[in-house]
């Protein structure tokens, strides 16, 4: 390969593991404001768990003025729930679809979003000082060994 497309792969990479780098802290980001908009308005309720998933749980809730409320995005920090299970959240009170599981925040979010940002530079950092060897290796010109000094 030349190296003008081993430098485009190269920036590829690099902008790649960037944006992934810049997601992973964004949604960091997005958690801590999700918990500051439910903790400026917190209520409380029980719900019960209608799927369980790692990424993604339904609940049922009922809050104090009657209203049955099911979150059509689930609850935030959803990890380690069961079907059927009764667990506590807090909630947005103007926003009643903004529901976590309670004592849970964007902490939790910390580890998951440093481990995607660690695992893409530990592919990137190799993959990025291979091409750039590469593409210098193929850049330079070679010396014929007639002419090489000795």
């Amino acid at each position: 390969m030349s190296p003008q497309v081993l430098r485009r792969i190269e920036v590829g990479v690099v902008i790649a593991a960037v944006l992934i780098s810049v997601l992973s802290v964004l949604l960091v980001i997005g958690a801590w404001r999700n918990d500051q908009t439910i903790e400026s308005d917190m209520g409380t309720a029980t719900a019960e768990v209608l799927s369980a998933g790692s990424l993604r749980s339904a609940i049922a809730f009922v809050t104090p003025d009657g209203v049955m409320h099911n979150p059509e995005l689930g609850v935030l920090y959803p990890t380690n729930l069961t079907v059927g299970q009764h667990i506590n959240v807090e909630y947005a009170r103007s926003e009643a679809d903004l529901v976590r599981v309670a004592g849970r925040d964007a902490s939790v979010a910390v580890i998951p979003a440093g481990s995607v940002i660690a695992v893409t530079w530990l592919i990137a950092g190799p993959l990025i000082w291979y091409l750039r060897r590469r593409s210098g290796a193929e850049a330079a010109p070679e010396v014929s060994p007639k002419f090489a000094s000795t």
